[in-house]
């Protein structure tokens, strides 16, 4: 591919991506004169009905239960964001690793991974369902943007991010990403870019942030309880330095404070890798069999207290695990309704739903399971209550 003008960096490293060794993407295109091919592919993702639809979905909790929690969009634009900051740090492309991040959710359903344990276990004999996978079947197939292709036509490089983003893929493979590499091989089998390893270490730095913030928002713990050494030692010096702080105040310096240290801590690990392994180029990086971009030991074992933490005080709080079960029945009764009556459902899907059970029944629930995914928590609710209500007449 030939230089662009808007590839201008001169920060980046050797070992980072750039637009002059891009290859391209499947259905050839026109290269912009004003932006590089990553950060086209950014503006697709951002104009995506997949990426709107991400504000009405789940994060932790259901999207419909309050107005200032995480929702799956929110926590994507926080992930972006960790993620772009790491790449100007570690001086690799940061239009490529934004539109990885930004991407890298598309494919959840709603209600989370509880909407997704429901999908896998309804279309478990038709080849299961996997979000990172979805994401891939949306924006290769679903997204119908563009008169000459399906999908999006992203580029090589952030499909392979999208794909690898948390490493190299084991067989069997998911089934669109084996269908899809068959036409446009996106190398499985080796770590990602630099960029796609940032994008993944900012969804954890994200979440295991964000997740503080909004269990102390509702009530499901203190500032008090958090029994994590390096977290008390953070809201000491805080508090030292800021006495008059409320708690309210306290917990937005905490989660801004601990956003910080993970983010100096991933870029001191990680140089330190990428300098010991002595990667002079994108491929380099790729031949490594292991990834690059980490946290220390010390603050892994910080992290999986916390995540521990996390998941007794909120992902299994009595609260959302209401919530969740109650959630996950309705998807289920979805795709069993739908299933049992596909003239119920809207066209096109009805029609391509019939035709297809005609050929393969795991193509039509592919094509069902397609349907849900896409669904905000907001529309999954109005949908069952619309057939309940139906039923009671």
């Amino acid at each position: 591919m030939k230089n662009n003008p808007a590839d201008w960096h001169p920060y980046l490293a050797p070992y980072a991506s750039h637009v002059s060794l891009c290859r391209g993407r499947l259905h050839p295109e026109p290269e912009d004169n004003y932006r590089t091919p990553w950060q086209r592919d950014k503006d697709r993702i951002l104009h995506s009905v997949a990426f709107r639809r991400l504000e009405l979905k789940t994060q932790v909790f259901m999207a419909t239960e309050g107005d200032h929690h995480r929702t799956r969009l929110t926590h994507t634009l926080e992930v972006a964001q960790i993620a772009r900051s790491l790449a100007r740090c570690l001086a690799v492309h940061e239009d490529l690793t934004e539109a990885i991040a930004l991407a890298h959710d598309l494919g959840h359903p709603p209600f989370g991974h509880v909407g997704e344990t429901a999908l896998q276990a309804m279309t478990n004999e038709h080849g299961g369902f996997d979000h990172n996978d979805q994401t891939l079947r949306i924006i290769t197939h679903l997204e119908t943007r563009y008169p000459t292709f399906a999908g999006l036509n992203l580029t090589w490089e952030t499909l392979e991010g999208i794909a690898k983003h948390n490493g190299p893929v084991k067989p069997p493979y998911p089934y669109h990403l084996a269908a899809y590499s068959q036409r446009h091989n996106l190398d499985l089998k080796r770590y990602p870019t630099l960029e796609a390893q940032i994008a993944a270490i900012a969804d954890d730095i994200a979440y295991n942030s964000h997740d503080i913030d909004d269990g102390l928002r509702r009530h499901m713990f203190t500032l008090d309880d958090i029994p994590i050494t390096p977290i008390i030692e953070l809201r000491k010096t805080i508090i030292a330095q800021y006495p008059r702080l409320t708690l309210r105040q306290q917990r937005h310096a905490l989660v801004r404070e601990l956003i910080k240290v993970m983010v100096a801590d991933v870029r001191t690990t990680s140089q330190a890798a990428i300098d010991a392994a002595k990667v002079k180029s994108n491929e380099d990086v790729r031949n490594v069999p292991h990834a690059l971009i980490n946290f220390s030991p010390q603050m892994n074992a910080t992290i999986e207290q916390l995540r521990a933490f996390l998941s007794k005080k909120v992902y299994h709080h009595p609260q959302v695990d209401t919530a969740m079960n109650n959630a996950q029945k309705k998807i289920r009764y979805l795709f069993t309704y739908w299933q049992r009556n596909p003239e119920r459902l809207p066209e096109p899907w009805a029609q391509q739903f019939i035709t297809a059970h005609k050929q393969d029944p795991s193509l039509a629930a592919r094509i069902l399971s397609d349907y849900i995914a896409g669904m905000t928590d907001r529309f999954a609710l109005q949908c069952h209550q619309r057939i309940d209500d139906e039923r009671k007449r």
